[in-house]
């Protein structure tokens, strides 16, 4: 039987450091066959382009994408979502791959004993019940955000990825729009991401990351943001913002973006850009609060870029 075949029929889940496949197969969520895969020459490390492009093999892990100085300044928004993203231990294990293509965090989905869309359920109990958590921005049936900090911070970057069979997805592809609640993102049975590929920084951008969570440590964020501009001449020349933790997918925040393109970086336009990052936002009873932290956030961010 084919690899293909047998993800198709037998519901097979590919495995390499297997940080977030190992709880789910300890909660009895995840249960059908494993596929353990290893990597190619071409699927780890960093390889620059003569452009100042990167491309990132997919089992790149995150603490490497952390640690290293060159990607670090060229790319300094992706570098700190990786410092910030999860624990030590697991980012010394967890890939880059792993990370784009890892399931919903939703206590709901994580619960062996309650069905829900993305285990084939009929509907979204998180919808109706406790979604404290969840999402501010409502764009499909299923109301939990996407946990993965490194899709956020490369749709900042405009990266795009390529598997065993596509190239040149954008992280929109990747994942969706979130209008399919059934699942975490649009891989094909069987498809594997094997890299992603950054084109080459902006000459004398900047670039920060920021998330709210609620506790200090090892904890997922409320909302998170990377920034990056280009400031010359005191005015934002160059402005983009995404956000994680606020949707089923990751969001650029258009109109904040929009607000703050070619102005000049005055408190007055950066609060005002702040306060349209939650446009278009329709959060569930349990989540407005995420509204008033995506606003502080994108604030923080854009004052400091502008100094």
């Amino acid at each position: 039987m084919t690899l293909t075949a047998m993800t198709a029929t037998q519901a097979a889940e590919f495995r390499a450091a297997g940080t977030d496949l190992s709880e789910r197969r300890r909660s009895g969520v995840s249960s059908g066959p494993l596929i353990d895969i290893s990597a190619a020459p071409d699927m780890i490390g960093m390889h620059w382009g003569t452009d100042g492009s990167l491309r990132l093999g997919a089992f790149t892990t995150i603490a490497a994408i952390a640690a290293d100085a060159r990607l670090a300044a060229a790319y300094p928004g992706i570098a700190a979502s990786a410092q910030g993203l999860a624990t030590p231990q697991v980012r010394h294990l967890a890939t880059l791959g792993g990370n784009l293509a890892q399931r919903s965090r939703c206590w709901y989905y994580r619960n062996p004993h309650i069905a829900c869309l993305k285990k084939g359920g009929p509907d979204c109990p998180a919808r109706s019940g406790n979604h404290l958590y969840h999402v501010a921005f409502d764009l499909g049936p299923c109301v939990a955000p996407h946990p993965s900090t490194m899709a956020a911070a490369l749709l900042a970057y405009d990266a795009k990825v390529t598997t065993d069979r596509r190239s040149s997805l954008t992280i929109g592809d990747l994942l969706g729009d979130g209008s399919n609640g059934a699942a975490d993102n649009a891989l094909q049975p069987g498809e594997i991401i094997k890299s992603v590929t950054l084109p080459s920084p902006l000459q004398d951008e900047r670039a920060l990351y920021k998330r709210a969570i609620s506790r200090t440590r090892a904890e997922w964020p409320l909302v998170e943001v990377c920034a990056r501009a280009l400031v010359k001449d005191g005015t934002f020349q160059f402005i983009r913002l995404a956000s994680g933790g606020i949707a089923p997918v990751p969001l650029r925040l258009a109109a904040a973006e929009a607000a703050l393109q070619g102005k000049a970086a005055f408190a007055s336009a950066i609060a005002e850009a702040a306060q349209q990052a939650s446009s278009g936002a329709k959060p569930l009873p349990m989540t407005g609060y995420k509204l008033d932290l995506l606003t502080g956030v994108v604030q923080d961010l854009l004052e400091r870029l502008a100094r």
